[in-house]
């Protein structure tokens, strides 16, 4: 159970630690301006969708979609949660501070760019024929061949 949970939860530090290091950055780097708030804002969707490429394209090679495509949900989900509710308090805000669109759209960014990242790791691993289905087919091609053909008698 350990071994399946941990690395979910790392991932989910990770994912809300990106979030704390911009909202630091923000707070103490750039207080009243909005646009280099937005930009470092941006900037850590980014990473969080960079960081959520590398995991699928990793966890995609040894494990099918279907166990790590719900981790990394959990993860996502759990940072997520962190970063809306948490995050704001680390900037010295509260999450509804700014108003229920911008919670929202906060809402729809970090989905938008955890999805997309996970998505574009997920076609690359694909792409190359890395992932799982990909090859346990080659195995399965490479044991059908190995096998001699069987004579027919009649």
């Amino acid at each position: 159970m350990r071994d399946r949970w941990l690395p979910v939860g790392v991932l989910a530090g990770v994912l809300f630690a990106v979030n704390v290091v911009a909202r630091l950055v923000t707070r103490f780097g750039f207080d009243g301006d909005t646009e280099m708030s937005d930009r470092i804002s941006l900037g850590m969707f980014a990473v969080i969708g960079v960081i959520l490429a590398v995991v699928a394209f990793v966890w995609g090679r040894p494990h099918p979609a279907a166990r790590w495509g719900g981790d990394v949900a959990v993860a996502i989900l759990v940072a997520m949660a962190l970063t809306i509710f948490v995050g704001p308090f680390i900037s010295g805000s509260h999450p509804f501070a700014e108003g229920a669109g911008s919670f929202f759209a906060q809402i729809w960014l970090y989905g938008g760019f955890a999805a997309g990242g996970t998505l574009v790791g997920y076609l690359v691993l694909i792409a190359t024929g890395l992932d799982y289905r990909s090859q346990s087919l080659k195995r399965y091609a490479e044991t059908r061949q190995a096998k001699p053909r069987r004579v027919v008698r009649r």
